[in-house]
């Protein structure tokens, strides 16, 4: 079309020989672009976002902000990345979902056919275009992925010492030891004080820094990650300080969370329950901020909701489902967990009660399960002041019920491209849980919560 021509954006060190002669190029009408010379990475940013389109944003490949999320930025606002090869960073460009890679030294024929081919020319009438939805992370392939368990709740409820618990009796089975990692991902990390870890990194901002521009292999994450051999599963370290939520980009954490998925086959995250964004507040600083808690939210297969009894308590532990459920979680995917929950029967009948009648409100579906009650548990900081596990009280009822609902979800291969691993079924091995954490299924635990699979974790 006449009039079209291609507006193009350059990210490079000011002393680039390449970004001189593409700006000479472009003044001397040479080649039909309008060139926007830039410097800096948020430069970038605020122009893909200003609302106007852009051809194509082309990026010397020594640049140091050059990552996934500006990439995939770029992508949403429909705007081709083209990398100017730097032979000096070693870098697999394609891992960033980068196709077009132009050589150190191009020529102008080079850098039109590339545009030709990847990028779009820009009518000088055109209205900006919309951004395209990215909710997705990029350059993850479908494949093999363990399960993600999400461990929630308000303050002071006892979630980091369910979400230890949880890890400790998955672990506990001898088909997933060694395969079971405990993620701290909320912004007021304490798994390394209940662990009593002697080290502070690496942990999680190193895994993310790590997927800003590749896609780290199995073996690297294992090694951001600490063994707990007396417990069978390993221990991925939190945030040092609430502020280092800034350092996490979110399509690299994205990224991160599926190399989790990609290592191990059960993936038990400790994260807040802030789940608010822009589309609730207005605020995109506090969308940001709330990044950990909203992806590991989203992509779990279940998600505990932590709570406590008595008045209160029921009040915040509902607050946070509906928080859950906003964020666009299955209701049937959501578990609520009664901690230091009272031994009587009848006192547990009431807790279920008057939660199920209010969440019938905000699910009219219902929740994964009835109330999993979890005893109180007396000198309990003691225990794990002096290192020693979650007893059996606390772990029983909390892993039982996530294995029982996760082998109802669709079976995970146990390997890429393996077939579901057989699980033998005991007959007559319907179970029921105590407060000592005994169980009577079978070693399938095919039964473990009855019939329907959702019974009360009561007392026998």
């Amino acid at each position: 079309m006449a009039g079209d021509r291609y507006v193009v954006l350059g990210l490079a060190p000011a002393r680039a020989g390449w970004f001189a002669e593409v700006a000479r190029w472009a003044t001397s009408g040479a080649v039909p672009i309008d060139f926007v010379k830039l410097v800096g990475v948020e430069e970038v940013r605020t122009r893909l976002r200003s609302g106007r389109p852009f051809s194509a944003l082309v990026v010397d490949g020594g640049s140091p902000g050059l990552d996934r999320d500006l990439v995939d930025l770029a992508a949403a606002h429909r705007c081709a990345v083209l990398i100017v090869d730097d032979p000096r960073s070693g870098r697999t460009w394609e891992e960033l979902g980068v196709s077009i890679v132009l050589p150190p030294t191009f020529h102008r024929d080079q850098l039109l056919d590339a545009l030709r081919v990847g990028a779009r020319p820009i009518a000088r009438r055109d209205e900006p275009p919309a951004p395209l939805a990215a909710d997705d992370p990029a350059g993850d392939r479908p494949g093999w992925r363990g399960r993600l368990v999400a461990v929630t709740g308000s303050g002071g409820v006892g979630r980091s010492t369910l979400a230890m618990a949880l890890a400790t009796g998955l672990a506990a089975d001898p088909r997933d030891r060694g395969l079971v990692l405990l993620a701290d991902l909320a912004l007021h990390a304490q798994q390394a004080l209940l662990h009593d870890a002697g080290d502070i990194v690496p942990g999680v901002l190193e895994l993310v820094e790590g997927h800003r521009g590749a896609r780290l292999s199995s073996e690297r994450i294992r090694e951001l990650c600490f063994v707990v051999p007396d417990r069978g599963y390993d221990l991925l370290l939190g945030l040092r300080r609430h502020r280092d939520w800034t350092a996490l980009r979110p399509r690299a954490l994205a990224a991160a969370l599926e190399g989790l998925r990609r290592t191990y086959r059960l993936v038990v995250a400790d994260v807040d329950a802030d789940l608010e964004g822009e589309a609730e507040c207005g605020s995109f600083d506090v969308e940001e901020r709330n990044g950990l808690a909203r992806r590991v939210v989203a992509d779990a297969d279940l998600v505990l909701v932590v709570g406590q009894p008595g008045l209160a308590g029921v009040h915040a532990q509902l607050r946070v489902v509906r928080d859950v459920l906003d964020r666009g979680v299955d209701s049937a995917r959501v578990v609520p967990v009664v901690n230091r929950a009272p031994r009587s029967p009848r006192a547990r009948a009431d807790v279920s009660a008057a939660l199920a009648g209010l969440v019938a409100d905000v699910a009219p579906a219902g929740l994964g399960s009835t109330p999993v009650f979890v005893p109180e548990r007396r000198r309990l900081d003691d225990l794990l002041r002096g290192g020693e596990p979650p007893p059996a009280p606390v772990v029983g009822p909390v892993t039982g019920a996530v294995r029982a609902l996760l082998d109802r979800l669709r079976p995970v291969p146990v390997g890429s491209g393996g077939a579901p691993e057989p699980v033998a079924v005991v007959p007559g091995s319907l179970a029921t849980w105590s407060d000592g954490g005994g169980e009577s299924a079978g070693p399938g635990d095919a039964g473990r919560l009855g019939g329907d699979g959702f019974g009360e974790m009561e007392a026998s």
